[in-house]
């Protein structure tokens, strides 16, 4: 048999969502550190293996405390580890196991920095430990001072950043032996001579040191000043070039944090660093809750498409599926919908997904594929689909307009307004045909035309009944008490605020409306915002904590609707098309 090979865990991963209670933002001078050295018998960490335990408590230059314990392992130490160490397996008889040094170890570094030289190898050891025999590991923040040193020192001062040279280069009162205590004792002389040299480089936090210390980019520690000074509230950021122009937008329930976070090892998105190196500022816009600000984002990045954003940049891009206003209609991709338009569906996010809700009407309904405008006097020759039984021919006058209008204009103006059950009934039907004929190919085409129908129509069914009330307004508890406040207009938000703790949340509503921006009706499902900003404040609306407080009108959806087809779409998009055609809602 073979062994796994050990792979040791890199720096970045040490404190990720550390659970210490050690602020960042703490100053080093006022950071309690714990340094801590494992002596080992040298093998890959699996819960044992550890001989040795060296640990000291410091803040502001002073010793705190120690700790230092033999720790029996339960095998046998290799020889060489005896060489190097000189601990013996007599020594160890006697002493304690790891289980029972555990704990008095934890309490020790409890509400405490870690730090060790090379990081990951004894965090690596203690962490397997913990896990092993069951004892919770309080995930500290973690500084490396073999990185930090990396990060400090030139080669020109020092040929390696192992312990020694390091101890040698500060002239440390205690010099490494390879014994727990005495390289412990060390590694808190050259840590407190790395902190030293942080100063010349602007870093005064604990959690600037520990980034500090990572593996960030040139560019990243160069413009790190940009996120200072910034608020720790909800809003927007906006990263800023030389010339005012927006690079790129974002929001965030804590501005100061979020920022910051581009400036560390854990942002590695190639474009972020090109943005970073042209940003020469960051704005902040505070906003009242978290709400306001991601509305506010999407405003922003429809109206001046950063060109590092990704999403909602180009909103105007949507279109619409309607029908056209003639004697034989048919449907028409378009970019806007007129006051006169009365049969649309939309809107879609490319022309794509509405070519396909397209292909799922015409594969249900009759409705003519052709661009001709047809006359209900003239004639003119039939195409290929008439021969196929794929269309009733009203350009041959096979139908009348009536006819036409019966079974083919009115489905599609029921499924899109009220009722779409006979579209989907229609592809149901037509998929069960293909399955029955195992030509699963072309039934999962048209389970995507139906996805892509059904798709458009709740979601437009569900803008539609918010975007109906002239205003809305609604409260959600917010975190510190008091209650999160919006005013909703024709589905847009026109106004939003914070009410105090311990104060009725009705004064704050009306302070709110008489400042709130007056939003006109206007014509479709989306009339006064985009559709992503009413899905926003749709989300929000419909947590299970939110509370409507006010409303100009019921906020109602059609009892047939295509809501009642939820289920039937989350199996479509989810499943094979036999299920679609067995399983209708």
């Amino acid at each position: 048999m073979t062994r796994a090979e050990y792979v040791q865990e890199s720096l970045a991963g040490l404190d990720t969502a550390a659970g210490s209670g050690v602020d960042p933002a703490l100053p080093l001078y006022a950071t309690t550190f714990v340094v801590v050295d494992l002596e080992t018998t040298g093998g890959a960490p699996d819960g044992g293996g550890i001989t040795e335990i060296g640990a000291v408590k410091v803040r502001g230059g002073e010793e705190q405390g120690v700790l230092a314990t033999l720790v029996n392992p339960g095998v046998p130490i290799p020889p060489f580890i005896t060489v190097l160490t000189g601990i013996t397996q007599a020594m160890l008889l006697p002493a304690p196991p790891i289980e029972q040094v555990l704990p008095s170890f934890l309490e020790f570094v409890s509400d405490a920095v870690l730090v060790a030289h090379n990081a990951p190898y004894d965090v690596g050891f203690l962490k397997a430990a913990c896990a092993k025999h069951g004892y919770r590991w309080p995930n500290p923040r973690v500084l490396d001072t073999a990185a930090l040193a990396r990060r400090v020192l030139t080669r020109d001062e020092v040929p390696n950043r192992k312990l020694g040279t390091l101890a040698a280069y500060f002239r440390t009162a205690t010099q490494p032996t390879h014994r727990a205590l005495d390289d412990a004792k060390a590694t808190v002389d050259v840590l407190h001579g790395l902190i030293g040299r942080l100063g010349g480089h602007q870093v005064d936090t604990v959690g600037e040191a520990i980034e500090f210390a990572r593996a960030v980019t040139p560019t990243q520690r160069r413009k790190r000043h940009l996120a200072d000074g910034l608020p720790k509230v909800p809003g927007v950021y906006i990263f800023r070039a030389a010339d005012d122009r927006p690079l790129y937008v974002g929001t965030s329930g804590d501005i100061a944090t979020r920022v910051r976070s581009y400036f560390t090892a854990a942002e590695k998105r190639a474009r972020i660093s090109e943005m970073l190196a042209a940003a020469e500022r960051v704005e902040a816009v505070e906003c009242a809750h978290s709400l306001e600000a991601e509305v506010r984002e999407l405003r922003l990045i429809a109206a001046h498409a950063p060109p590092y954003n990704r999403r909602s940049k180009y909103p105007e891009r949507q279109v619409w599926l309607k029908l056209t206003d003639e004697a034989y209609p048919r449907l028409s991709i378009v970019r806007d919908i007129a006051p006169t338009d009365t049969a649309y569906l939309g809107p879609f996010r490319s022309r794509q997904a509405a070519e396909l809700a397209a292909a799922g009407f015409h594969d249900a309904v009759p409705l003519r594929q052709c661009t001709h405008r047809l006359s209900r006097r003239t004639t003119m020759p039939a195409c290929a689909l008439a021969e196929l039984g794929r269309c009733p021919a009203p350009c041959e006058h096979r139908i009348t307009p009536e006819e036409y209008d019966d079974r083919a204009a009115t489905p599609f103006r029921t499924a899109t307004s009220d009722d779409p059950g006979v579209v989907v009934d229609a592809l149901l039907a037509r998929i069960e045909v293909l399955s029955a004929a195992q030509r699963y190919e072309e039934a999962a085409v048209v389970r995507g035309r139906l996805v892509a129908v059904l798709r458009a129509a709740v979601r437009m069914q569900r803008l539609a009944a918010l975007t109906g009330i002239a205003e809305l307004a609604a409260a959600r508890p917010a975190a510190r008490g008091g209650w999160e406040l919006a005013l909703v207009r024709h589905g847009r938000l026109a106004g939003a605020g914070v009410s105090p703790p311990g104060v009725h949340p009705r004064p704050t509503i009306a302070a709110i409306r008489a400042t709130a921006e007056t939003v006109l009706p206007g014509h479709g499902p989306v009339p006064a915002a985009t559709a992503e900003e009413t899905e926003r404040i749709l989300s929000w609306l419909e947590r299970p904590e939110t509370r409507l407080v006010e409303a100009s009108a019921g906020w109602a959806s059609p009892v047939a609707g295509a809501g009642r087809f939820r289920d039937l779409l989350t199996k479509a998009e989810s499943g094979g098309s036999h299920k679609v055609s067995t399983e209708r809602s």
